[in-house]
């Protein structure tokens, strides 16, 4: 393994020429840079398929959406000019990880081929700042290995994404199928996204830990089931170290609170610092965190008039950081509710 990481860091080393000397850390990453040589050690290169560490993917993870060039509402290209800002927002807002290509993303109306290119911009701009994760699954495990091949040759993707099966409604047991086989075609950690009211389908707490006994690079879920008991349950019967995020930005304290570990938060598209603020002070149990929270529900809320990623696109582009265009089936936001999304965004002009 050694051998390996020296080889991969050889071949990369032109990556980092133009990197400043001084020594940089931060919560994932070690680079230590000398004038004469350079060496990067990288979890996700010395990642143990037997033995992680997961603290450093704790705290907060932006579902980031997909900004569209202007156009027919079919193929709109992408728009990498408004990436670049979004990307650049989430490095100032420290926040700790970006997810690519989500439901938030509209990643059921990309191509493989714009999938590709979405994540390798995106990576570029993101390594050196903050952790990455892409979203593989859909209601296919054939189709889902598929992509999970299409990106492993990206070193710098710290873990993927694998949301329950949509729509066909597996058994249970099709559940732990699909996860393990998906999980074991990769060394790399692997998420679970339980979301029933998007799937019709419920990832069960007593599956969950069976899928864990046989796929130890399942490190976390994302947890969007909106059942509070369940979650707890899971906090309770969890292995030491395995990770449970809310997938709702609306419930990051109270899951804090009974032992959660973060958010992948939708709301941190817009308001980034403010977000990491709130979560950082959840996680540390500060005094302050309720009233934190408390004094962004209506910005929550707000963000799920429509469908998600209307009204979050509908923000960003009011900010003039993206434009307002979507692919259907997405398309803008209903006027009435528009106009009630913009009233209560103002209160947040200045983030």
């Amino acid at each position: 393994m050694r051998f390996l990481i020296l080889l991969v860091v050889w071949q990369k080393k032109d990556r980092f020429q133009s990197m400043p000397l001084p020594l940089r850390r931060d919560k994932s990453r070690l680079y230590i840079i000398e004038a004469s040589s350079l060496f990067v050690i990288h979890y996700s290169l010395i990642f143990s398929h037997t033995l992680m560490n997961t603290k450093p993917f704790r705290w907060l993870w932006t579902a980031l959406v997909t900004p569209f060039q202007d156009g027919n509402g079919i193929d709109n290209p992408i728009d990498y000019e408004a990436l670049t800002r979004l990307l650049d927002m989430q490095i100032e807002g420290w926040v700790d990880g970006v997810l690519l290509l989500g439901t938030t993303g509209e990643n059921p109306t990309l191509t493989k081929e714009e999938s590709l290119a979405l994540v390798t911009f995106a990576v570029q701009k993101l390594v050196w700042h903050t952790k990455i994760m892409v979203n593989i699954g859909n209601n296919s495990t054939h189709s889902s290995l598929e992509n999970l091949q299409s990106f492993e040759e990206i070193w710098w993707i710290d873990a993927y994404l694998v949301v329950n099966p949509y729509y066909n409604k597996p058994t249970q047991t099709g559940l732990a199928l699909h996860f393990t086989t998906i999980a074991n075609a990769t060394r790399k950690p692997v998420v679970l996204y339980n979301i029933q009211w998007r799937t019709g389908v419920n990832l069960e707490t007593n599956t969950l830990l069976e899928i864990l006994s046989l796929s130890s690079n399942v490190i976390w879920v994302k947890e969007a089931s909106g059942n509070m008991a369940q979650m707890k349950e899971l906090i309770e019967k969890r292995p030491k170290d395995f990770l449970v995020f809310s997938g709702d930005d609306a419930l990051t304290y109270e899951l804090s609170q009974n032992g959660g570990d973060g958010v992948i938060s939708v709301a941190s598209n817009c308001i980034p610092a403010r977000m990491k603020s709130f979560v950082d002070a959840c996680l540390n149990h500060e005094e302050n965190a309720w009233k934190k929270g408390e004094q962004l529900r209506e910005f929550f809320d707000a963000l799920f008039f429509q469908t998600n990623p209307l009204p979050t696109k509908t923000y960003l582009a009011e900010k003039w950081i993206i434009l307002e265009n979507f692919r259907l089936p997405m398309c803008p936001m209903d006027a009435e509710k528009r106009q009630v999304l913009l009233e209560v965004m103002t209160q947040y002009a200045s983030e």
